[in-house]
């Protein structure tokens, strides 16, 4: 068995921890988290579980290195401390550990990224001998293996476009909602995920990482942005009322440029009531989906449409997201420590997991 640890037990650690208990080759050894009223707690508890797992959550960063873990999900935010959640993986990866995250945007292209970031996660790998794979939570399988195995079946390839597709009215993230995507904002709020070159820092490596797939070099990667009011006051479930007048609607491309035209395209479409903006791309039913579309001949079209957590398909994304990431620990075990991305580690099956038990 492989000895794992989950570092932040958020949204994306809570629902690592239920997929380390459920994968047949991995232990769940230590909790980490930073608030002291989760310390002591069992992991089945903060995960959600209805069970205990019999292991204790700890703020003791060193305690649960120095046991030497082979494997680290890091599941804290990257978001808004980049700095800090660099230095937390370097720490783990200096300790030999494998280390899988969401949380560092520049490295889901690692051959691309910045190189002081880069040369630093090198130097790590090379005094401690662990690992590093980073994807996304949004999620990073529906923008790098799912549209580049699709292609594989067509002839023609035009356009390869990637969607995010939802409805973030039962999404129990007000601040994230409001603020950072702006959902309920004046029209002339400026919303931080929203600024320009930030969707580009965010996808703009998954771009880069399906160009390098196809073979095909990026004149650049271009922005777009539109946004809509809504028409009607609405009232959320989970986070009350959003006015009329203010945001209702957000849609924005990162699109890679091959010979001048939009060739490779991330997209995300998001609602706070599917009355916002019927115009644009709706999911097929329910609150969202991830679509991915590859124009040409022919056009193949794919929708997946994952739900978890009481019926919430924004949690269901983040859980086959985070599926992806730990079910990728035991290859990354087996393999040479280095540095690797969506395009070195395979697609793993469930092995050992068919019926809903480990086997």
């Amino acid at each position: 068995m492989i000895s794992a640890i989950v570092w932040g037990t958020g949204n994306v650690g809570r629902l690592a921890l239920r997929a380390v208990d459920a994968h047949p080759a991995l232990t769940l050894t230590g909790v980490i988290v930073h608030d002291q009223g989760k310390a002591g707690r069992d992991a089945g508890d903060l995960a959600g579980l209805g069970r205990e797992l019999g292991v204790a959550a700890t703020t003791d960063i060193d305690a649960v290195l120095a046991a030497r873990p082979q494997a680290v999900v890091y599941a804290a935010s990257g978001d808004i401390r980049p700095d800090d959640a660099l230095a937390d993986i370097l720490r783990a990866v200096r300790a030999g550990a494998v280390v899988v995250t969401p949380a560092l945007y520049a490295l889901y292209d690692q051959r691309n990224a910045p190189a002081e970031m880069r040369e630093a996660v090198l130097d790590a790998i090379a005094e401690g001998g662990g690992s590093l794979f980073v994807s996304g939570v949004d999620p990073g399988w529906g923008n790098d293996v799912l549209p580049l195995m699709i292609s594989g079946l067509g002839g023609v390839i035009d356009v390869v476009r990637c969607q995010e597709i939802f409805d973030y009215s039962t999404y129990d993230q007000p601040d994230s909602v409001r603020y950072l995507v702006g959902m309920g904002q004046p029209m002339d709020y400026e919303p931080p995920m929203l600024a320009a070159t930030v969707p580009t820092m965010v996808w703009g490596g998954q771009v880069r990482l399906m160009a390098r797939a196809l073979g095909v070099e990026l004149d650049e990667v271009r922005e777009t942005l539109d946004r809509r009011p809504l028409d009607e006051t609405i009232t959320t479930a989970s986070m009350g009322d959003f006015e009329k007048g203010t945001q209702g609607a957000v849609r924005f491309e990162v699109q890679g440029i091959v010979e001048g035209e939009p060739r490779i395209v991330v997209e995300h479409v998001t609602r706070i009531h599917p009355s916002c903006a019927p115009d644009w791309p709706m999911p097929p039913d329910g609150d969202g989906a991830h679509r991915v579309i590859i124009e040409g001949n022919p056009r193949i079209e794919v929708t997946v449409e994952a739900t978890d957590e009481h019926g919430n398909r924004a949690a269901g994304g983040n859980a086959t997201a985070v599926g992806r990431l730990v079910s990728a620990i035991d290859w990354l075990v087996d393999a040479e420590p280095g540095l690797y991305d969506a395009l070195d580690v395979p697609l793993r099956p469930a092995a050992g997991r068919l019926g809903g038990t480990r086997a």
